[in-house]
């Protein structure tokens, strides 16, 4: 485990404070779940991005057109 010095501004310090007592958590606990949730988003979106790189047009469409052309079931719909 590190330490690392923050600086915040104080409104935004006294938000996170508030935050962090509403879900009964340390302000550090309320900080490093927001760092991890940052990281997930972009990670996930960098993974996103060299998935779609490796996809095939053509294989995608003739999976697709294995798919029968039926209307959705009503729950199922979007309307």
């Amino acid at each position: 485990m590190s330490t690392l010095s923050l600086r915040l501004a104080n409104s935004l310090h006294d938000e996170v404070k508030f935050l962090a007592k509403k879900e009964g958590i340390s302000i550090n606990q309320f900080i490093a779940t927001a760092v991890a949730e940052k990281m997930s988003a972009l990670m996930t979106e960098d993974y996103l991005v060299k998935r779609a790189k490796k996809g095939n047009k053509e294989a995608f469409l003739k999976a697709m057109s294995k798919v029968p052309d039926v209307e959705p079931e009503a729950y199922d719909r979007l309307e």
